[in-house]
């Protein structure tokens, strides 16, 4: 028998912070109200051909206007913690500037009900919707931004450091970088891959200015128990060679340098990796670093947040320019993304991460899509999702177990949502959206989950 008399649990640590979470582009809707200034996302969006079907974050989840709805359905879940980000463009619609109250409102009314149902706030500065002012005057290429989001960051903290817990500065600067200037899959939709390293360096050093801007805020607010704290969010997926060939190595080793090394070095270590160095140096355009520059992205955090749904198996290839690879495709099942079920990825993440710090680990991502249907009955039963949330926490209780400080668990995601270029073709959610009425329906994961939080542990499958 174990605590609570219950037989074969997988119990988690006490206070473990069960959550879900969002993103503003991608729930909020209300794009251009109440003085919102415009997005990245809301220009690419609205791009003809950038977007599956045309669809665009105009209005999404409507969760602007229907929070307090959500909030409900938060509390009947039972989360613990509610990660979302916060929207640039609707403190500051042009980026600086002016903040425009009713956004600060806005999240101040979200906040204060999240606190009155006792969900911990767990909020994200940055998202991927950089207003498009900035972009206009270069975007991330320019170092400028960083200090406008520096700027950013510090008003934020000044209206909302003591009453939001844990503060992430950055979501997964990789895809900022990557799709958002590499390949253009995502906005600002630019292809010039030789800016990358800038646009990563330049991230990093915001994110670095912002925490230094949070710790001359928060000194303020010293009374505060507990201290509130900050870190970064970034997606660490596992790679694994496709042979014990040594090009595929290689090769592997280049992707997982791109994807994982290029941000956890830096932050974590004060460099950038050699050897990608070496790689993009023949390739790209370096940024310039100034001194100082990587003490500043080194400063220290309080925790990490891992992103992490599956892992990619790389080979050789040498008519790729960029990375000299590609994905190999591997049997079993996947999600209705094309990514592999595979339950040992999110271990390995954490393994990964805790060799390069001992700071606190959240999982701030992890779901998984599947062609969720509403019956007849009105019930949506997702037992494919259920069946991966439960084999992904099965790894993540063996990483707690093994010694890893793993604190909590977000699952992607509260409800189905604008899933980027995918548009609304992709549904994440424990929650179902209907999007033509708006109306949400718990899936049977959602229901799930709530006895997983009830309870505070899993049923091995």
């Amino acid at each position: 028998m174990t605590e609570h008399g219950m037989t074969n649990q997988l119990l988690f640590p006490s206070g473990f912070l069960w959550g879900a979470a969002t993103a503003a582009y991608q729930i909020e809707g209300a794009w251009n109200e109440d003085g919102k200034g415009e997005s990245i996302w809301d220009r690419f969006a609205h791009t003809p051909g950038k977007v599956w079907r045309g669809d665009t974050g105009d209005v999404a989840c409507d969760h602007y206007h229907r929070w307090a709805e959500d909030v409900a359905e938060m509390a009947a879940l039972g989360l613990k913690a509610y990660r979302f980000s916060f929207s640039w463009p609707r403190i500051f619609p042009t980026g600086s500037g002016q903040p425009e109250q009713r956004g600060v409102d806005f999240y101040r009314r979200l906040i204060d009900a999240l606190q009155e149902h006792g969900i911990v706030p767990v909020a994200t500065l940055y998202h991927w919707d950089l207003p498009q002012a900035l972009q206009d005057r270069g975007g991330w290429v320019k170092r400028d931004t960083a200090q406008r989001f520096a700027e950013y960051a510090a008003y934020m903290f000044r209206q909302f450091g003591a009453e939001v817990p844990l503060w992430a500065t950055f979501n997964e600067p990789f895809c900022s970088a990557y799709f958002g200037y590499g390949n253009g899959t995502h906005a600002p939709g630019i292809r010039r891959p030789w800016h990358v390293l800038t646009v990563i360096h330049h991230l990093l050093l915001a994110h670095g200015w912002a925490v230094n801007a949070f710790r001359a805020t928060m000194t303020s607010h010293s009374a505060v128990q507990p201290a509130p704290a900050i870190g970064i969010v970034l997606a660490i997926w596992p790679h694994h060679p496709a042979s014990q060939n040594v090009r595929d190595i290689r090769a592997n080793q280049r992707v997982d340098g791109a994807m994982n090394r290029m941000f956890l070095e830096p932050l974590f270590r004060q460099r950038y990796p050699e050897d990608m160095l070496r790689h993009f140096g023949r390739r790209l355009i370096f940024p310039r670093i100034r001194s100082g520059d990587l003490d500043v992205i080194a400063c220290p955090i309080d925790f990490l947040g891992v992103n992490t749904y599956t892992r990619m198996v790389n080979a050789a290839d040498p008519f790729d320019l960029f990375l000299g690879a590609r994905q190999v495709a591997q049997p079993g099942a996947h999600t209705q993304m094309g990514w592999e079920v595979y339950p040992l990825s999110i271990y390995e993440a954490l393994q990964m991460a805790h060799s390069y710090t001992n700071i606190p680990l959240y999982v701030t991502e992890n779901g998984a899509a599947f062609e969720d249907v509403v019956a007849p009955d009105g019930r949506v039963s997702d037992l494919e999702r259920i069946a991966y949330l439960r084999d992904h926490l099965a790894e993540v209780h063996r990483a707690i177990r093994d010694g890893l400080d793993v604190r909590g668990y977000f699952a992607w995601s509260l409800m189905d949502n604008f899933e980027w270029n995918h548009g609304y073709s992709k549904r994440f959610g424990l929650l179902y959206t209907d999007y033509s009425t708006l109306k949400r329906i718990s899936k049977q994961s959602a229901y799930w989950y709530r006895d997983v939080i009830a309870r505070n542990g899993i049923e091995p499958s």
